[in-house]
């Protein structure tokens, strides 16, 4: 392999395993937005407050790191459904606009709480995967990379099955769809949007917690979150499947653009693929067109 194929290949794999946790991130901002109308700017601390959660797990529990994790994917989850049980249901029938400016104030008040009990200091924990790697046909591949990618794959799986195989899966598609037509058939809407709220929870627990030893357990993951919703332009607003592949284009991007273009465009590109979408395909990759040009 020359050594032009071997860095493709090697930004190839950095960007899917970056992309995966991106894809999650969105995958759950759009799950919770079709089931509930609200988009949630608060998504985004939700993986701060699962990292700093398995970092006190971890670190000051000594919990090992697969029941650590079990136990933030069930604690983000059971904050998230009561998010939505206690706050968001109360705007219920209200304009869009007061969900966002509900959820960006969230937002806030669950960052600020996170830095006044743990400060504001970067810190790390240690995974099974820490400082291992697998080489393969010259590539050095980060055994976590691996391990973001297959959990990925993992919870989408599980999540497409889930909607597909059960009674209460099909229930939160029939809610997305028409939530008055779904109460008039007998599903407890209510109890279901905020059932789609926990599994949003579950999302970025998942995302929280493999990416932090990445990135350093920060009170700045919350930034995923516009990451995130590039992809969700990039891949169709409002599409799950566009969602995941949102997620991975824009990990890709990033990578490539981060060794092939000027210093700090790196920073910047899931921004510019933004903006570029909305002027030339406002509906995105896997979206459906609405409306019409006057």
């Amino acid at each position: 392999m020359t050594e032009f194929l071997q860095t493709i290949a090697q930004l190839t794999i950095n960007g899917i395993a970056v992309g995966a946790i991106y894809a999650l991130v969105a995958l759950g901002i759009v799950l919770i937005y079709k089931a509930t109308e609200v988009l949630n700017f608060a998504h985004g601390d939700l993986l701060v407050v699962a990292a700093f959660s398995a970092w006190s797990l971890i670190t000051l529990w000594h919990l090992p790191f697969w029941l650590a994790l079990a136990c933030v994917v069930l604690g983000v989850a059971l904050f998230s459904y009561l998010l939505d049980a206690f706050i968001i249901r109360r705007i219920a029938g209200q304009p869009q606009f007061s969900g966002v400016m509900l959820t960006i104030a969230l937002a806030f008040m669950i960052r600020g709480a996170v830095s006044m009990i743990f400060g504001p200091e970067s810190r790390n924990y240690p995974t099974p995967w820490t400082n291992q790697s697998t080489h393969l046909f010259g590539l050095s591949i980060a055994n976590l990379q691996l391990v973001i990618l297959g959990t990925s794959m993992a919870v989408t799986l599980v999540l497409y099955l889930f909607f597909k195989m059960t009674r209460v899966g099909v229930a939160m598609q029939a809610s997305s769809q028409n939530q008055l037509a779904a109460y008039l058939n007998g599903v407890p809407v209510k109890r279901i949007n905020s059932l789609v709220w926990a599994l949003g929870g579950v999302t970025a627990a998942f995302a929280g917690v493999l990416l932090a030893p990445i990135t350093l357990v920060d009170i700045s993951l919350w930034f995923v979150t516009l990451k995130a919703l590039s992809a969700l332009v990039l891949g169709g607003f409002g599409s799950i499947p566009g969602a995941i592949v949102g997620g991975l284009l824009i990990g890709l991007i990033e990578q490539y653009v981060g060794v092939y273009m000027p210093d700090g465009t790196k920073d910047i590109v899931a921004y510019l693929v933004l903006i570029a979408v909305l002027i030339v395909r406002p509906h995105g990759l896997l979206g459906e067109a609405h409306g019409r040009r006057v």
